[in-house]
């Protein structure tokens, strides 16, 4: 099979901004091959993330809203595109895979029953002239599965010759892989990561921070027992996987609710306990599969004292930044877009129902054609068993 280049773009539940990888892709038996090109990051337009960050729940939207958004996202993935083209791929690709921007997923009783995904992909097409895969994971729901996480398939084929291990990904919720040999892999969302401590600041700093930088709140502040049992209390915490959430259930709201009736908690204070909620359900979740090498990424690896916290619960534990074994943290998952397009492309399954609950692998998402008629290759005859990661030798 001849090389196929792809962009992947995705903006993730933190809202941070649009992350934009290249790579190339071979398909050799059983074995994917994937070099990295460089990945970049792109700030959203002004004003465009507070737009969507106020849409989301628990905050009122319309009709009207959604369809501003969607072609507001949509710009601005196609911005960042025909940068990524330009920049990373020497104005060469293939095509384009976009995870889209999540605005809400909707879960009742354990089961998704829809997810939503704004960044219309005909802009993305008109902007680079490329056919883009988009709607990644409504083919997944629609088959049964929790349409998440679908980094799941990566990891699987990535850390195989690694088992036992656990993947964990750090952004606004908080997910894990559990890879095992001779098994079955398992994966689901263990609950927020980022989502509460950036709603926090937004709250505590009356809109002037987003984040908690470097952790700084939480190091000058102690976890306040109180609160975190209140807040480990949340049954979705045992809930049995496939399972998978959101900033629809983990937002600002649920915040208050755990802090109502408690003594006065200190600004420090609060955070530095949103900080512990996720080592404690990331890090449960892993002893519960007996990891014994965790590998992390995502945003919150940047955050020291998040990424202490998770040392210190995880105490024995083998714990490495993904950057170690050749994955960027922060560009793992536009690499994973990137991966899903080549899939789709090439008529290969994109979930792994072991993971995301479906009833079988499905190929993912749908295709916008470009500006000429899409040279569709045939599909491949059988789907990879691993990943393998191989450095650029030129463009």
């Amino acid at each position: 099979m001849s090389r196929c280049r792809v962009l992947g773009l995705l903006s993730g539940t933190s809202v941070d901004a649009i992350d934009v990888a290249a790579a190339e892709f071979h398909l050799v038996g059983d074995v994917l091959d994937l070099t990295p090109l460089g990945a970049l990051t792109v700030p959203h337009p002004g004003g465009l993330r507070e737009e969507v960050l106020a849409a989301l729940p628990p905050g009122p939207c319309s009709a009207r809203r959604l369809c501003e958004l969607d072609t507001r996202l949509g710009l601005a993935f196609a911005e960042a595109a025909a940068r990524g083209l330009a920049e990373l791929a020497d104005g060469r690709a293939d095509l384009v895979a976009s995870l889209g921007q999540t605005v809400y997923h909707w879960v009742e009783d354990g089961r998704c029953l829809g997810t939503l995904q704004l960044g219309q992909a005909a802009w993305i097409a008109e902007a680079t002239g490329l056919p883009v895969v988009a709607d990644l994971r409504a083919r997944d729901v629609a088959a049964g599965g929790q349409g998440a996480p679908l980094v799941a398939l990566l990891d699987d084929l990535w850390l195989r010759d690694h088992a036992p291990a656990v993947a964990v990904n750090l952004g606004g919720i908080a997910n894990i892989t559990v890879v095992r040999p001779e098994e079955e892999t398992l994966a689901y969302d263990t609950g927020p990561a980022n989502a509460l401590l950036d709603a926090a600041c937004r709250w505590l700093s009356g809109g002037s921070a987003t984040r908690d930088t470097d952790g700084v709140m939480a190091a000058a502040g102690s976890v306040r027992a109180d609160l975190l049992d209140r807040l480990l209390a949340d049954p979705y915490y045992a809930l049995p996987p496939p399972k998978s959430t959101g900033k629809e259930r983990f937002h600002l709201d649920h915040v208050h609710a755990a802090l109502a009736g408690l003594p006065p908690v200190r600004d420090v204070d609060l955070l530095a306990t949103l900080t512990e909620l996720t080592a404690v359900t990331v890090a449960d979740a892993c002893h519960r599969h007996g990891a014994r090498l965790v590998v992390a990424s995502g945003g919150g690896v940047r955050n020291p004292v998040l990424l202490r916290a998770l040392r210190r619960r995880l105490a024995g534990v083998d714990l490495r930044v993904s950057d170690a074994l050749g994955l960027p943290a922060d560009a793992k998952e536009a690499y994973l877009a990137a991966m899903l397009g080549f899939l789709t492309w090439h008529g290969l399954p994109g979930n792994l129902p072991s993971a995301t609950g479906a009833d079988g692998p499905r190929v993912l998402g749908s295709i916008t054609p470009g500006r000429r008629t899409p040279r569709q290759p045939s599909p491949a005859t059988h789907a990879p068993r691993r990943l393998r990661l191989t450095p650029p030798t030129g463009r």
